[in-house]
């Protein structure tokens, strides 16, 4: 055999190899299509984001989001119900395609999941009744604080609570909300679109905004290594806040439309 032949040979081979070492999971995309179904991780027990209504059908920003997408895929959409904690090991054992539950992007969780464009933005803020005093971090010096298990706003309380300060980490957002509802704890750490929420629902109980803890964007995350899905998500993404869909939703659930969104 030439040199030349045996060299063609190896580039061939090499090139085979290549194809074969894909991840199966590079093809999650029409995986998805075949199925004829999107499955999205989404926690019902985050109004507006994600919640059950009267009739038990899930609504709010995150679930419309989500539906319009699966309705541009060509597919159905099925929820599945996920809590703050388990957005990440959900991607990770694929039991989701993607997680769309206020997800912030951040670059530690982004060493695990990676995350699309962001469609939104919200925040974290402390809580409690009018009576008491908390200006600042200093001030929960002493007092129980309720926040969510794996959410960055429980990563920046345990960076910046002062020591005395006794965090309650719950599963959810709907536990942490009731244990401040309940007088278990002084005050809540939250996203201003839920603590509105418990305003209006809970006129008599006098919350109040304390001190902002946060700012962030969110946006859908999926597995390491699906690109595909992620370039499609991307694409869906940018197209409907191109056409006012992401502004317009952001403004049906929160109040106000979404502009100057930053792009991945």
């Amino acid at each position: 055999m030439s040199r030349t032949n045996l060299i063609a040979r190896f580039a061939v081979a090499a090139l085979a190899c290549l194809f074969m070492a894909a991840p199966a999971s590079a093809q999650r995309l029409d995986e998805i299509i075949k199925r004829g179904k999107l499955l999205v991780g989404i926690d019902i027990n985050s109004p507006p984001y994600g919640f059950q209504d009267e009739k038990q059908e899930a609504q709010g920003s995150e679930v419309e989001t989500a539906r319009m997408l699966a309705k541009d895929l060509g597919v159905e959409l099925e929820i599945v119900p996920t809590t703050v904690a388990n957005r990440v090991p959900y991607l990770t054992t694929n039991r989701v395609d993607a997680v769309m539950a206020t997800f912030a992007i951040t670059p530690e969780r982004a060493k695990s999941v990676w995350f699309t464009t962001p469609y939104g933005t919200t925040g974290s803020i402390i809580i409690a009744p009018k009576g008491t005093t908390i200006r600042n971090y200093a001030d929960l010096d002493g007092k129980k604080i309720a926040t969510t298990r794996g959410s960055a706003a429980e990563i920046a309380l345990g960076q910046n609570a002062p020591k005395g300060a006794q965090i309650v980490r719950l599963d959810d957002d709907a536990a942490a909300s009731a244990a401040l509802i309940t007088g278990q704890v002084d005050s809540l750490i939250t996203t201003p679109a839920i603590a509105q929420t418990l305003y209006k629902r809970f006129p008599d109980r006098g919350f109040e905004e304390k001190f902002s803890v946060l700012k962030f964007w969110y946006g859908a995350g999926v597995a390491r290594g699906h690109t595909d899905l992620l370039q499609w998500l991307n694409t869906a993404l940018m197209f409907n806040i191109q056409n006012g869909n992401i502004s317009r939703i952001n403004e049906k659930w929160m109040g106000v439309p979404l502009n100057n969104i930053p792009t991945l």
